[in-house]
């Protein structure tokens, strides 16, 4: 095999191992996208778990649930701050998806909260869980596990601080 040949194929082998983590899975009019947790810290029991949720139908719909082996509980959370203080609290009755709607789950606001964690979340894994929407149904999701230091706040969207005055 020559070196341009090798060149191709070895290409083509990263292209699709870099697709691997960007699928989008689909229920009905539901797709979900950009999973992910963070891997654990030493002494660590949960976890939260964060996603991109669209909902590209012409009616609401809510994510009940979420189901996972990987902790003895799943819950839905989310954030709120009361006379300066921030506190976590757990969703009644679901994460409402308006319709033809993005909600996004992220740090410090609505997220999955793994209490007891069977194992500690590895760098580099996956967790397996099952997310119940309200509608479209039941979905099997892969979270990727990222750096314990992933913080995904501190891309300050995408601003160009090179142009700025200091």
């Amino acid at each position: 095999m020559n070196i341009r040949k090798f060149a191709v194929i070895a290409a083509l082998g990263l292209c699709t191992a870099g697709s691997a983590w960007a699928k989008d899975y689909k229920v009905g009019q539901i797709e979900v996208d950009d999973l992910w947790v963070r891997a654990s810290a030493p002494g660590q029991s949960n976890g939260a778990g964060y996603m991109d949720i669209d909902n590209d139908a012409k009616t609401p719909d809510r994510l009940l649930s979420v189901s996972s082996d990987a902790a003895e509980r799943v819950e839905l959370h989310t954030v709120q701050t009361e006379n300066g203080v921030s506190k976590m609290r757990q969703v009644e009755g679901g994460i409402a998806l308006p319709a033809d709607t993005e909600v996004k789950l992220s740090p410090g606001g609505y997220h999955v909260m793994f209490i007891k964690l069977k194992a500690p979340f590895a760098e580099g894994g996956t967790v397996p869980a099952t997310l119940k929407f309200e509608k479209a149904g039941e979905v099997a999701v892969q979270f990727k596990v990222k750096p314990a230091s992933h913080n995904p706040g501190m891309n300050h969207g995408g601003m160009n601080h090179g142009t700025m005055k200091h």
